[in-house]
């Protein structure tokens, strides 16, 4: 870390150590990373809105897309390339939705966790499409989402959203808004409601079985 206010984020982030996997203790789920390299690991949400959804989390307590530095973006990518050949073998479809809120700031964006993690979804265009439009029905406009884009955000202090291939710039987006977008209006939808509820148990389960070959769990309760 290179002060002190980001080792105390780091410190008090459930993404971290020593939190990290502090909420799978809570909801009686496994601490299941799917894969890992030295910047980043796979794993399952917690509170996963369809089955296969899966967090990509920089072991680093780097705030946001915008903030990595290119290298570690391509990385990124790459496990995002990775994680559609998974979905291709386990669903049948290529398709990947990457949604991020991207924090310049505690909060921004919609983020609660300021921490980097790609939101990773099976995709065969119409959910990313759908959350698209309610982002564009909430009155922002989108570019396309390259890196430089990203960082350039980052470097303005402007926090933004992720929807695939498009970035909108996203100063005061309600909180946790793309998981809403995903749901399309369901009554609940915010992560802290429905993780360790036997619904998520069971879809948390079901994503770790289809995407890891002999993984078994006695209990989806």
């Amino acid at each position: 870390m290179e002060n002190g206010a980001e080792e105390d984020r780091a410190r008090d982030c459930v993404l971290c150590p020593p939190l990290r996997f502090r909420l799978n203790d809570m909801a009686e789920l496994p601490p299941a990373v799917l894969a890992s390299d030295a910047d980043f690991y796979l794993t399952p949400d917690l509170a996963p809105l369809v089955e296969g959804h899966l967090l990509l989390v920089s072991e680093r307590h780097w705030q946001c897309g915008g903030q990595l530095p290119p290298a570690l973006w391509e990385g990124a990518m790459r496990w995002r390339d990775e994680v559609s050949d998974w979905y291709s073998r386990a669903y049948g479809s290529p398709g990947v939705l990457a949604l991020e809120h991207g924090p310049a700031v505690q909060g921004g964006g919609g983020a609660c966790v300021d921490h980097f993690h790609l939101h990773l979804l099976p995709d065969s265009g119409e959910l990313g499409g759908r959350v698209r439009a309610a982002v564009e029905a909430a009155g922002l406009t989108g570019r396309e989402a390259g890196h430089e884009a990203l960082r350039a955000l980052h470097d303005q202090g402007r926090s933004y959203a992720l929807v695939g291939e498009r970035v909108y710039p996203a100063e005061e987006l309600p909180g946790q808004f793309l998981r809403g977008a995903v749901l399309d209006g369901a009554p609940v939808w915010r992560w802290q409601e429905l993780f360790g509820l036997p619904s998520s148990r069971k879809r948390f389960h079901a994503t770790v079985e289809a995407l890891t070959p002999g993984y078994r769990c006695e209990s989806h309760q």
